[in-house]
C-alpha cells in the first residue's frame, strides 16, 4: 500500500513530540498537550484530506478543544485548506503537511474561522 494512502500518524506524533507536547491517544486522532494548550490532532490520509467529509468539522462530536490540527501529506494541503475554509468551524485550526519522501520536513498552514 502506498505511503500516501495511510494517514501520517507517526509523523504527527513525532512533530508534536519534538515541539515539546505530550501526545496521547492511539490511531489517527490524538491529543497534544503542553502547558495550558491542548490541541486535538487528526492525521488524514490523502483520500481523507481531499474528500469532503463531515468528520473534518468536529470529529463526529462536539469538541471541547479550542485548537485543532490536521496532519496530512504535503501534496494535499491546498485541497484540505479549501475544504476547511468552506466550513464554519468553532475552533482555530492549522494544517501540517508532511513530506511523502520521509525525513523531518513539514509545512504549517494556519487557518481562519471566517
Amino acid at each position: 500500500m502506498a505511503q500516501a494512502s495511510m494517514p501520517p500518524v507517526q509523523e504527527a506524533r513525532s512533530i508534536f513530540g519534538r515541539l515539546g507536547y505530550s501526545v496521547s491517544g492511539d490511531g489517527p486522532d490524538m491529543l497534544a498537550e503542553r502547558k495550558w494548550r491542548t490541541v486535538h490532532v487528526t492525521a488524514l490520509s490523502s483520500r481523507e484530506a481531499t474528500e469532503c467529509r463531515p468528520v473534518l468539522a468536529d470529529g463526529g462530536t462536539e469538541t471541547p478543544y479550542r485548537f485543532r490540527c490536521f496532519v496530512t501529506w504535503d501534496d494535499h494541503i491546498s485541497a484540505l485548506r479549501e475544504r476547511l475554509r468552506g466550513i464554519d468551524l468553532p475552533y482555530e485550526w492549522a494544517i501540517i503537511g508532511v513530506s511523502n519522501g520521509g525525513g523531518n520536513d513539514y509545512e504549517v498552514v494556519h487557518g481562519t474561522n471566517t
